[in-house]
């Protein structure tokens, strides 16, 4: 059985080796890994391929929202509506066909699976993809990423969810650090924040409730 408390409580410390140039983002996910179960870790093993480009393909996506993990399911959803709102965005740029490259999961009745640009953050999406700024786009579409981890993981706390939750955190913050290292440092400082505020809020209730 997993520890969830001893995983989750040690976060913040195994993240401060990452930012110190010890390790990196993946070597902590390994750590991670090695403490869960082997079922949890076919989890994390299926979150990690949703960040090699190759491996986003429609065959992915419609494993990705049929997966046990509601986290998963809600996650990649919302990653395939952004990816597609980006191809429809840069599509309209260029003066191609709105619906080119564009990744359309069917239910079994042929209607689509996912809203397309009705999905809720689209008008936000939008006006960062009008932005001039390469970076602030980047920085405002990962936004977007981050608000979402932190909804799927709210009112979670000593569970999966909120591991799976750190984990794509990370990643925005690892992606960050090479294109602007004060800006990943900064995310990183806000993630620990985070962990530790609800790690000691939940301890405290738990101690006086």
């Amino acid at each position: 059985m997993n520890n969830y408390h001893y995983i989750i409580a040690g976060l913040p410390e195994l993240s401060r080796d990452c930012m110190s140039g010890k390790t990196d983002a993946d070597s902590l996910i390994g750590e991670i890994k090695a403490q869960c179960s082997s079922r949890d870790a076919a989890v994390i093993d299926f979150l990690e391929k949703g960040y090699v480009p190759e491996n986003l393909t429609e065959d992915f996506y419609s494993e990705a929202l049929g997966h046990r993990s509601v986290f998963l399911r809600k996650w990649f959803g919302f990653d395939l509506e952004v990816r597609n709102a980006k191809v429809r965005y840069l599509n309209k740029a260029l003066g191609r066909d709105s619906s080119r490259d564009v990744i359309v999961l069917k239910k079994d009745d042929g209607s689509p699976l996912t809203d397309g640009d009705g999905f809720e953050e689209a008008g936000r999406l939008a006006q960062v993809l009008s932005g001039d700024d390469i970076l602030a786009r980047e920085r405002g579409i990962d936004d977007l990423y981050w608000a979402k981890a932190e909804e799927l993981t709210l009112f979670h706390y000593f569970d999966l969810t909120v591991i799976l939750g750190f984990i794509v955190r990370l990643k925005i913050i690892d992606r960050w650090l090479g294109l602007d290292e004060q800006t990943g440092r900064e995310m990183f400082r806000r993630l620990v924040d985070e962990v530790r505020n609800t790690f000691k809020g939940v301890r405290y209730d738990a101690a006086n409730g």
